[in-house]
C-alpha cells in the first residue's frame, strides 16, 4: 500500500465530503428518501465514528498490536442511538475534519509501516493493515457516492414537475 497516495486520497476525500455537506440547507441535510435510508447528516455522524472508532484505531492495532482484539463497533446502530441527525449541521462537519485530520497527522508519523501485518477478522479470514489502510479510502469513495445519490434525490423532489432526463441516467 502507498501510504501517501492513501493520505492524498484520504485528505482530498473530505474536502469533497465538507464541500458536499456544507452545500445543502438545514432541510436537505436532514432530510432522507426513505425512512430506513440516511440523511447527508448520518452520513457525516457515521464517517466521523468511523473516523475514531473504526479505521484509525484498527490500522493502529494492525500495525503495532496484532495480538489484541478489535474493540466492538457498531456503525449501523449508532446511527440512532448516537442521534445523528439532531447534530448541528456545521458541528458535525467539523468534528469529521477535525478527526480526519487528527487520522492524517497520525498516517504521516507512521515510519516503515509493516501492511503486510495480519490478524484474524472477526468476521472471518485475515486481514492486513494494507488491507484496512485500502479500506479506509474505499469507504470515503462508498459515502461520496451516497452523498452525492443524495443530492440528487433531493433536487429531484425539489424539481418534481419537471424532468430530468436530458442530464442522462441516474
Amino acid at each position: 500500500m502507498d501510504l501517501d497516495f492513501a493520505i492524498n486520497r484520504l485528505s482530498a476525500n473530505a474536502r469533497a465530503i465538507a464541500a458536499l455537506a456544507r452545500s445543502a440547507s438545514d432541510t436537505q441535510v436532514r432530510w432522507k428518501p426513505s425512512p430506513e435510508a440516511w440523511s447527508i447528516l448520518e452520513v457525516i455522524g457515521h464517517l466521523y465514528d468511523e473516523e475514531r472508532e473504526d479505521f484509525r484505531q484498527r490500522v493502529d492495532f494492525l500495525l503495532h498490536r496484532p495480538a489484541q482484539d478489535f474493540p466492538p463497533i457498531d456503525p449501523q446502530g449508532w446511527v440512532t442511538a448516537r442521534a445523528y441527525n439532531q447534530r448541528a449541521p456545521r458541528d458535525a462537519v467539523e468534528a469529521f475534519i477535525d478527526e480526519r485530520d487528527a487520522s492524517l497527522q497520525w498516517l504521516k508519523s507512521l515510519v516503515d509501516p509493516n501492511w503486510e501485518s495480519a490478524k484474524a477478522h472477526p468476521a472471518g479470514g485475515q486481514i492486513t493493515a494494507g488491507d484496512m489502510l485500502a479500506a479506509w479510502v474505499a469507504h470515503d469513495h462508498l459515502h461520496l457516492r451516497q452523498l452525492n445519490e443524495l443530492h440528487w434525490q433531493y433536487l429531484a423532489t425539489q424539481a418534481a414537475a419537471f424532468s430530468l432526463e436530458y442530464a442522462g441516467g441516474w
